[in-house]
């Protein structure tokens, strides 16, 4: 049985950003298995035009390992695309480069494989066995499991083909021309796919856009949002309170689910097209709450309420498309060990400042968890925006080694003194005080 020192389960784009940081330590034994084919970054949301929200530099590498070849502008490079791309003036890439760009690493790289789902992991006290379904198994001291999350559909939904979520919009391509869609949410893919409608040759008869959200909101923006993306307010962010963290999410909910700009200003703009054309196909419902879906013959019935109030609103459609977001699950391959697992209140692995998982395991066997540290971690948990430092903060973790520099190290403040950050570096109040 071949034995690994790191065995990743699922290779999205955070254990890809493992896997290729891993590739620069020469004697790191690692393998990183996916159940496709070949990778693939949500094919169903991959709508023509539409732009990544963090620049290309936060790669799966640059911003702890510029000089590794798994970078973006390497992959340029390969591609002969460098010059013509920097000459766009691009703050960001496309998304569909992007995932081209992560394809490119994922089957590049010698440690991965693809095709040979795995179904079970189990602890002997020693390491981990991982089970395949072809039959396969390996060893390994240290498992990371980066299996994403899952979508959040609601139980009063009908299932069918005309009655999807928004993952699947591009897979499933149900046929429009002349029909009634209902668009459920408010957030980006929600954005993205109204868009589309709007756009598209086989127009609907009538688009309807729900939203829980009291109005459409855009991302906020701009370079002191980007400093929550940041290992310093990590560092911050975990020395907060319960009650501090729940306040805090809140507040920052727009810096990272909001639609961009430039999505809600094209919305806008083909709104305002239709409204001066004198049609009247596209109705907005900011602030209600779906609360039933029924299929009624060959069409769906929709209930919602105000939010906060009780008297139902209904309408109609042929297609609906649930925009609703993705939800915390324990992955299946991880019910071997379920019991001996801490979890969080919604469902999530709890994690420790180095991304293991919380267990009653050994410690020289690390279980690491990728996209469940929103609550232990901050906003940018989910992000791509700190893949390749989380990577870092993991691997410097298993090999005991500073392989990496994790934080800034220069000796001079950070940019913003967050709440916890003085207190973690032993100065107090008293640096304000002034002395005679």
């Amino acid at each position: 049985m071949t034995r690994y020192e790191l065995f990743g389960i699922g290779i999205g784009p955070f254990n890809l950003s493992l896997a290729a940081l891993a590739d620069s330590i020469g004697d790191l034994r690692c393998r990183f298995a996916e159940r496709r084919a070949r990778f693939a970054w949500h094919p169903g949301l991959m709508i023509p035009g539409a732009m990544m929200q963090t620049s290309f530099l936060k790669d799966m590498v640059t911003p702890v390992l510029p000089t590794s070849r798994w970078s973006f502008l390497n992959y340029l490079v390969s591609q002969g695309r460098f010059f013509d791309f920097m000459a766009g003036r691009h703050c960001s890439a496309s998304r569909a480069e992007f995932s081209d760009y992560m394809g490119w690493v994922a089957h590049g790289l010698n440690s991965t494989g693809f095709g040979d789902p795995v179904e079970a992991v189990s602890h002997d006290g020693r390491g981990f066995t991982i089970h395949a379904r072809s039959g396969q198994s390996w060893r390994s001291r240290a498992v990371s499991v980066g299996v994403g999350l899952q979508p959040n559909i609601p139980d009063f939904a009908p299932a069918g083909p005309d009655c999807l979520h928004a993952s699947r919009w591009l897979d499933l391509r149900p046929s429009l021309a002349g029909r009634r869609v209902a668009v459920i949410g408010g957030g980006q893919s929600g954005a993205e796919i109204v868009l589309d409608l709007l756009r598209r040759p086989d127009a609907p008869a009538a688009i309807t856009w729900i939203s829980r959200r009291s109005g459409y909101w855009t991302l906020q923006d701009g370079a002191f949002i980007d400093q929550f993306f940041t290992p310093d307010y990590v560092t911050a962010w975990r020395q907060q309170s319960e009650t501090a963290r729940a306040a805090v999410l809140a507040e920052q909910k727009y810096a990272s689910d909001g639609i961009t700009p430039a999505t809600a200003n094209a919305i806008y703009d083909a709104l305002y097209q239709r409204r001066r054309e004198g049609r009247q196909d596209v109705t907005l419902q900011p602030g209600r709450e779906v609360c039933a879906i029924r299929r009624t013959g060959t069409s769906y019935r929709i209930e919602a309420r105000v939010v906060g109030g009780n008297q139902p609103e209904l309408c109609h459609a042929d297609v609906v498309v649930l925009a609703t977001g993705y939800r915390q699950v324990l992955p299946d391959c991880l019910e071997p060990l379920a019991g001996r697992l801490q979890r969080q209140a919604d469902g999530g692995l709890a994690l420790d400042a180095q991304y293991r998982v919380i267990w009653d395991g050994p410690r020289q066997t690390p279980l690491y968890a990728m996209n469940h540290g929103r609550h232990s971690h901050g906003i940018a948990d989910p992000q791509i925006s700190l893949a390749a430092w989380r990577s870092a903060v993991i691997l410097n973790d298993l090999t005991g080694q500073r392989l990496f520099r994790t934080r800034a190290e220069t000796g001079s403040p950070t940019m913003i003194d967050w709440p916890g950050q003085a207190e973690k570096c032993g100065v107090g109040l008293d640096k304000f005080a002034t002395h005679a």
